[in-house]
């Protein structure tokens, strides 16, 4: 799909609206072998927020349920992202926002790219020269960067453009829409404890055994490859992980064990959702991927561990307005 073709899907037909109310999906990072690079979104999993226009400047925050988060705009990521836009295209208008949490902070499936993701997405459905979702994208990540230390692509890409994206690379920044992955079923398992991404960074070492580098691009290549050919084989072989994986398991309880389940139950694929400690299990059978989790469910809360668990798709819509 062309980034043309993205422009024109970035801004739905609201005839000059002053108040809308829109959908930001959850979405699973790194996908195991894109590291900052990769992500997908998540059906009928995510936020909802609600933007005013108004005569003043910048982003208010007006409202947050479903957690506490910072009212002041400066130090919540939809403000901050939503700011830069408003300061980016000189806007001659402000924006009230409510945020309606329904992804818990921490939880690895893009709370924070879903609240600077929406920020953006909301603004320009009123701009009367809306921006591309690639604009978009760069804006989003200026949040990002408030919650991660990093401005970094593979969460909010997705979040706006929907599907599965790929992020090539940051200078110049190009966000690559991949083929659809229609016949895969999602399960998403979220034990109750909290990892920050700036946290979950710093385990990571800064150097890794070029042997390994070598494996996991061929993992990303392989990957891309299989989308477009859609070659399931392939497609199971290349959704592995050598270089992080190995590093955060350690700060998800019982993960070798969940994993175990997964490929017990005929998952084609498991791994840690962004930096955790959700988990994602990719299968073509949601069959599966209940089995899977109704067993993985059954061990976090034997071992006296709160866990919420989502049987989803991967859905073609990224930020949506709703009614």
């Amino acid at each position: 799909m062309s980034q043309e073709m993205h422009k024109k899907a970035t801004v739905q037909s609201l005839d000059n609206p002053t108040e809308i109310r829109v959908f930001c999906p959850a979405t699973v990072a790194n996908v195991n072998c894109g590291f900052d690079s990769l992500g997908f979104a998540l059906e009928g999993i995510g936020d909802e927020m609600v933007f005013r226009k108004t005569e003043g400047r910048g982003v208010t925050i007006t409202e947050i349920t479903g957690d506490k988060l910072p009212m002041e705009a400066h130090n919540n990521v939809a403000g901050v992202a939503g700011n830069a836009m408003l300061e980016g295209v000189n806007a001659d208008f402000g924006v009230e926002i409510e945020i309606h949490k329904k992804i818990r902070s921490g939880s690895g499936i893009g709370s924070s790219s879903a609240s600077a993701a929406g920020a953006v997405y909301g603004i320009n459905q009123f701009l009367e020269q809306p921006l591309s979702n690639l604009e978009l994208t760069r804006y989003a990540m200026k949040g990002e960067a408030l919650a991660s230390g990093n401005e970094h692509a593979d969460n909010v890409a997705p979040c706006i453009y929907g599907g599965t994206t790929l992020v090539t690379g940051y200078n110049p920044f190009k966000v690559i829409a991949l083929p659809p992955m229609d016949t895969v079923f999602v399960g998403i398992l979220h034990p109750h404890i909290t990892i920050k991404t700036k946290e979950a960074r710093e385990i990571l070492p800064t150097h890794v055994p070029l042997k390994d580098a070598i494996a996991q691009s061929q993992h990303l290549a392989g990957f891309v490859a299989s989308l477009y050919e859609w070659d399931k084989q392939l497609f199971k072989e290349s959704i592995k992980d050598v270089l992080v994986e190995p590093h955060r398991k350690q700060l998800i309880p019982h993960f070798d064990e969940i994993k175990a389940i997964s490929q017990k139950n005929g998952c084609i694929a498991f791994g840690i959702s962004g930096s955790g400690p959700s988990m994602f299990c990719l299968a073509f059978a949601k069959a599966d991927i209940d089995q899977y989790l109704s067993e993985s469910t059954a061990l976090y809360e034997g071992n006296g561990l709160q866990v919420d668990s989502y049987s989803s798709r991967i859905s073609g819509k990224g930020c949506i307005v709703i009614k």
